[in-house]
């Protein structure tokens, strides 16, 4: 009986992945071997950039942000601060967008930010304080 290599499925299985090595630089694109290697490669590449392609975006959008914020008289983090306070839900993608091109809209919301970190502030200056040593203090006359 003759030996039996399953000839037609390893051909295409082979062009298929030359097909997927198009355009590599020298062996890489022609030989099965090579290609193999560099497909299998470019595949652990493209996963990786996937995941800090994401990273890259938050980071350009951070930046974004807080240049627009600084032009408005506030830093990045206490302008995150001020939009929790008034319980704004925008993303960073979002803000970023809005400070490039609708600036007016932007500096709205810059505003009741600041509005939001005023009264934040006004309450908690309210509040009275006491040191650690004072708050022992009434601790142990209230036990005994």
């Amino acid at each position: 009986m003759p030996r039996a290599t399953n000839s037609p499925a390893s051909r295409s299985r082979r062009k298929k992945m030359i097909k997927r090595a198009k355009g590599y630089y020298g062996n890489k694109s022609r030989l099965f071997r090579y290609a193999k290697e560099a497909v299998a490669h470019a595949g652990q590449y493209a996963y990786y950039h996937r995941r800090l392609k994401k990273r890259t975006w938050r980071s350009l959008w951070i930046v974004r942000i807080n240049a627009a914020c600084r032009n408005a008289g506030l830093s990045y983090s206490r302008f995150q601060e001020g939009l929790r306070a008034a319980e704004i839900e925008l993303d960073r993608k979002a803000l970023a967008e809005m400070a490039v091109s609708d600036q007016p809209a932007f500096e709205a919301v810059v505003k009741k930010a600041k509005e939001a970190l005023d009264s934040k502030k006004k309450a908690s200056s309210l509040k009275p304080t006491r040191s650690w040593k004072a708050a022992k203090a009434a601790d142990s006359d209230e036990k005994s």
